[in-house]
């Protein structure tokens, strides 16, 4: 298989309040605006919020951001109304992880890599 893009897909109960909440909320760019759906840029992939769903995201699924800085992120995050699901932690493998949720309870996971970890390539 050659893959050539790749991003995830979410099929919100409510296409407006999930698109708002992406852009709006999370302050993700957005890549390319079309018919029934909005794209994404979220670092080396695209989240996509097209059409609408019924049944809502399973809890064995999960959205994974990695980012610079974690308190930061969810201290900017917080002034927007966002609250954590599960606090920030030190996880066994050695990031730092805290999870929140979109309108429909899909959990993201926010990861922060430590600077003494060893997947640490960028330095800053």
């Amino acid at each position: 298989m050659d893959v050539l893009s790749s991003r995830v897909l979410i099929h919100p109960r409510d296409h407006e309040v999930s698109t708002a909440f992406y852009r709006d909320v999370l302050g993700l760019a957005i890549e390319r605006e079309f018919p029934g759906g909005t794209r994404f840029f979220a670092g080396g992939g695209s989240i996509e919020v097209v059409g609408t769903g019924e049944a809502g995201p399973g809890p064995d699924v999960n959205l994974f951001l990695q980012v610079r800085d974690l308190p930061a992120t969810l201290a900017e995050l917080a002034g927007r109304g966002v609250e954590p699901v599960r606090e920030a932690r030190r996880e066994p493998w050695g990031t730092d992880e805290a999870w929140i949720a979109d309108p429909d309870g899909l959990r993201i996971v926010l990861v922060e890599v430590p600077e003494d970890h060893p997947l640490r390539r960028d330095k800053r």
